[in-house]
């Protein structure tokens, strides 16, 4: 037996836009920035880019370009639209990752901001699997 599924509400389906066009936006800027600016001045501006490999910095990078793109793009295309939530649970991931990676450098300081990440991914991955998935 066929059991239809309720339309989700407008309101829950552009409240996951917002969260999907910020987060997205803050990972694909942060992904460009960190490719097109020279490491000599990320360096002064995010000490730990001089203390790790540039290959480690570079993937960081492409990782943080790939998350912004997947948590927009194929929701907003409708081609492979399961990606969405997947590239959501791996920007928390990328995010979790940051946040041990600073804590574990005496750098508590730097991740409120990786949580809130965080908690907005999840959120994403949440609501366009369970609360309003493409009909």
């Amino acid at each position: 037996m066929n059991q239809i599924q309720p339309q989700p509400s407008r309101a829950w389906n552009a409240t996951l836009w917002v969260a999907q066009l910020l987060l997205g936006l803050t990972f694909a800027a942060t992904g460009v920035w960190k490719l097109v600016t020279p490491l000599s001045t990320l360096k002064t501006i995010l000490p730990w880019t001089g203390e790790v490999a540039p290959a480690f910095f570079y993937a960081t990078a492409i990782f943080d370009l790939l998350g912004g793109v997947g948590v927009i793009l194929p929701w907003a295309t409708r081609i492979a639209p399961w990606l969405t939530p997947l590239a959501a649970l791996g920007c928390a991931a990328l995010q979790v990752c940051a946040a041990v990676f600073h804590l574990s450098r005496g750098e508590a300081q730097s991740t409120p901001f990786n949580f809130l990440l965080i908690g907005i991914s999840l959120f994403i991955f949440w609501g366009r699997r369970k609360k309003a998935p493409l009909s």
